[in-house]
């Protein structure tokens, strides 16, 4: 049977910005209610070592409400650290892409940061009830990335484009953007754009 928790501990252990005290007490942040643990996770964003910050942004993805969001967007914005740009970005999209779309493609355009480019597309490359466009928009942009990973990325989401929406415009303008692609210097980029053209169908 498990102790319970002292609060104060937590949040000495936290505040003490040492990520060996500070992770494990995020980590048990997931026992509590939101409204207990929200206030926590804020404090560990407050922290100094990027660890702690990135971790309390996937806890405020997890224990959501208002507050969470604001200091989300306040990371995804401001904060230093790719890593923990990328997971606010992570944790932004759990609120919902209703939501969350145009912070992430802002951020997206803004932020161009390998591991945050990558945060924003595998956060909405499944999400259901993506608009074809939304996604045609954002492919479009990682396309012309330096990074092979990120157009990797851009080239899976034309696949789900062509794929899903096959008599729609948005699918002949992937499909075209992937039968360019297979020019790519990047041989991932190449495969990704293979795998699109095969799975819509040509």
């Amino acid at each position: 049977m498990s102790q319970p928790i002292d609060r104060e501990q937590q949040r000495a252990a936290i505040a003490s910005g040492d990520p060996a005290r500070a992770m494990p007490a995020l980590a048990n942040l997931r026992e509590l209610p939101a409204e207990e643990a929200i206030p926590l996770l804020l404090l560990g964003l407050e922290q100094e070592m990027f660890m702690i910050r990135s971790l309390s942004c996937a806890g405020l993805g997890v224990k959501r409400n208002e507050a969470g969001w604001q200091a989300l967007m306040r990371a995804l914005e401001h904060d230093d650290d790719a890593n923990v740009r990328a997971e606010a970005a992570n944790a932004l999209a759990s609120y919902g892409l209703e939501r969350a779309w145009e912070p992430l493609l802002a951020a997206f355009r803004r932020d161009g940061h390998w591991l945050l480019r990558c945060s924003v597309l595998s956060a909405v490359a499944e999400q259901p009830g993506m608009a074809p466009a939304w996604l045609l928009e954002l492919a479009s942009l990682a396309l012309g990335d330096e990074d092979g990973t990120v157009r990797v990325g851009g080239a899976e989401i034309l696949g789900r484009v062509a794929r899903e929406w096959p008599e729609g415009g948005e699918a002949q303008q992937a499909r075209a953007l992937l039968q360019r692609l297979q020019a790519d210097p990047d041989h991932r980029v190449v495969a990704a754009a293979l795998d699109g053209l095969q799975a819509a169908g040509g």
